[in-house]
């Protein structure tokens, strides 16, 4: 079994707070902010780029991996996510996840591809753990 970890910090009110996180024991920490979370263009970063990023790149290594059980050798896999965060009675909710997956995986069909990407959107760990929110992978294609 894994254990990963991360931590994070958070300093005032919800407005005019801050708050730092950790991931990696250290291998990355950034800021975040009431506006970096709910403005636009603000530094630093918030939990739903976390999720978004933690998603993305799941998705990248499960189909990479999934492909290369079915045969085929993936020389790139390029998974953008994008997580929405939409006001709900009682306050917040992650109300659904996007993925974009573009991939260079020679001698694939393009109806194999889009096989293994939709069964992978369903089965990565990631996706698994986010499965109450709706996950739709809105395209696929090969380069």
């Amino acid at each position: 079994m894994v254990i990963r970890k991360a931590n994070a910090i958070w300093e005032g009110t919800l407005k005019e707070g801050k708050g730092t996180f950790e991931v990696g024991q250290g291998a990355w920490s950034a800021p975040y902010s009431f506006q970096s979370r709910f403005g636009e263009g603000e530094h630093g970063t918030n939990p739903e780029e976390l999720i978004a990023a933690a998603h993305a790149s799941c998705f990248s290594m499960a189909l990479a991996a999934t492909l290369e059980q079915a045969g085929y050798v993936a020389h790139s896999v390029v998974t953008n996510a994008r997580v929405r965060l939409d006001t709900v009675p009682g306050g917040f909710a992650i109300t659904e996840i996007t993925l974009d997956v573009i991939a260079k995986v020679p001698n694939i069909s393009e109806t194999q591809f889009l096989d293994i990407a939709q069964q992978v959107k369903l089965n990565c760990p990631v996706s698994k753990a986010l499965s109450s929110v709706k996950i739709t992978l809105t395209s696929a294609r090969l380069e």
